[in-house]
């Protein structure tokens, strides 16, 4: 449901395969959805719009992009959940399928399994994957609330039964182990790691960005979206990684491509460096853009012949 290119709301530097690149289609959108009707407001830019900085506006927009874009029932987030922005992470969806592509076609259909390290209570990529790409999932989950949220979408949609398992990580300190089983494949990993290093780091990140859009400190207490393992991690998101390189060492022939999201592009560096401590016969990094924001994911692996 992509609105007309050059329209305000478009998304330069968006995947050419991402629905959203062209912005979004309001008219279509709600009537996919008739809850997001009454956030939709004109715009400076003359458009129609939403309140970005409105969580329950923005919920409501992904529940129509889900519904009408992707044929997903019953989309729901718990309160105080993570709210992702769809087009982003459609984004890394698209480029990862890129990187199995090799240059060549890309690879679809069940045969391609994929683990999510933190699916979430969303399950977003799992969502996007499967219906753009035909891929079955493997969503891991140190969070009940998170695991049991996913588990009410995919009931919610009959078809997603087959495609998409859900387990629980028994170990908060573990990445891989408890979740992968021995001899198990995946074509490959993805994970949007927590960025912050404890909660008091993630909470004045938060205020700051309400207090730069102008909202305050209330704005901040409403919209604080996100949840403990969502948002922070001992070491925050360098720490998290070099965890995820360390313990894929000992997945080495189960895994096609390791993936993750890193935020900031200075860590960057140590990353690659403990990749080549690691052993990793490739690496990585793919630059993605949404308008202004910069984002990137990395790779590895350890299998020869995976260009």
């Amino acid at each position: 449901m992509a609105g007309p290119q050059g329209s305000p709301e478009a998304k330069p530097g968006l995947h050419p395969r991402n629905r959203h690149r062209l912005g979004y289609d309001f008219p279509a959108l709600v009537a996919a959805c008739t809850e997001l009707g009454p956030f939709v407001q004109p715009a400076r830019h003359g458009g129609p719009s939403i309140d970005f900085a409105d969580a329950a506006a923005v919920k409501a927009l992904n529940r129509a992009l889900l519904t009408g874009d992707y044929g997903i029932q019953g989309w729901d987030l718990p309160p105080g959940a993570l709210c992702p922005p769809i087009p982003g992470r459609a984004d890394y969806v698209h480029h990862l399928a890129d990187l199995l592509a090799a240059g060549g076609a890309i690879p679809r259909g069940a045969g391609v399994c994929v683990l999510d390290v933190g699916v979430g209570a969303s399950a977003i990529y799992p969502l996007i994957g499967i219906r753009e790409y035909g891929w079955t999932f493997v969503g891991s989950e140190i969070d009940p609330t998170a695991l049991a949220s996913a588990a009410r979408i995919r009931a919610a949609n009959p078809g997603l039964a087959a495609s998409l398992e859900l387990r629980r990580q028994p170990n908060p300190g573990a990445i891989f182990p408890g979740v992968v089983q021995p001899g198990e494949r995946f074509a490959l990993t993805l994970c949007n790691p927590p960025f912050h290093g404890s909660l008091r780091e993630a909470r004045e990140a938060a205020q700051q960005k309400w207090r730069k859009l102008g909202r305050g400190q209330g704005a901040a207490n409403r919209n604080f979206g996100g949840q403990g393992a969502e948002l922070w991690c001992e070491g925050g998101e360098a720490g998290f990684i070099l965890r995820m390189i360390a313990e894929s060492t000992g997945l080495s022939n189960q895994v096609g491509w390791f993936t993750t999201l890193v935020a900031k592009s200075a860590t960057l560096p140590l990353l690659q460096r403990a990749l080549r401590q690691a052993g990793a016969r490739d690496a990585r990094v793919v630059a993605m853009a949404q308008g202004q924001k910069q984002s990137r994911f990395l790779a590895w692996t350890f299998l020869a012949g995976q260009d």
